[in-house]
């Protein structure tokens, strides 16, 4: 069975995840997985895909870059993909098959990876450069704090009985948010 997996990194890149929604059907996955979480945080539905594929199953993706963030994560992931006896086809590579069993298809996996790694290390070298100025020139603020403009709610849920689990999910901020603001007032 063919079996894709998808994934975007924020909400904004709607149309990234559809396109390869699109290519992983054209492509014939017969089961698609799909999410919307930065490489970094838990992803379950990368979990979910690596517990779904059986022996003989084929895992396909897009681009190296949406099953792994770096090159280590890459084989980590192809090694228990192989210990399953699945294959892994990455579709940027042509859409043919690649035979991660071999030498030459390791490698060329890895240097993918490798080539993956660098391009989001270089972007991120840009961000921070871009921020850097936006900070000299006294145009950049940071990141809203989302917590703090909520903490008359959390006073008030806090109040009313809520445990700080229950006024987290209600308000969509962390739990240590609603600690922090507890103790602070």
């Amino acid at each position: 069975m063919l079996v894709g997996y998808a994934r975007t990194s924020t909400v904004e890149q709607e149309a990234g995840l559809e396109a390869q929604e699109r290519d992983l059907k054209a492509a014939g996955c017969e089961r698609l997985f799909s999410e919307r979480v930065s490489s970094l945080a838990k992803r379950a539905q990368l979990e979910a895909v690596l517990g779904f594929v059986r022996e003989g199953d084929v895992l396909v993706v897009t681009k190296p870059d949406r099953l792994a963030r770096s090159v280590s994560d890459l084989l980590a992931t192809v090694s228990a993909l192989e210990g399953k006896g699945v294959a892994l086809r990455v579709l940027s590579m042509g859409g043919s098959a690649l035979d991660t069993g071999t030498p030459t298809g390791r490698l060329m996996l890895t240097m993918l990876g490798a080539v993956a790694e660098f391009e989001r290390s270089l972007m991120l070298e840009r961000q921070r450069e871009g921020i850097a100025k936006a900070k000299a020139d006294g145009r950049y603020r940071g990141r809203a704090p989302t917590a703090q403009a909520k903490a008359a709610e959390v006073h008030r849920l806090k109040a009313e009985g809520a445990k700080p689990s229950e006024i987290a999910t209600r308000l969509g901020i962390g739990r240590a948010s609603v600690y922090r603001l507890l103790g602070s007032g």
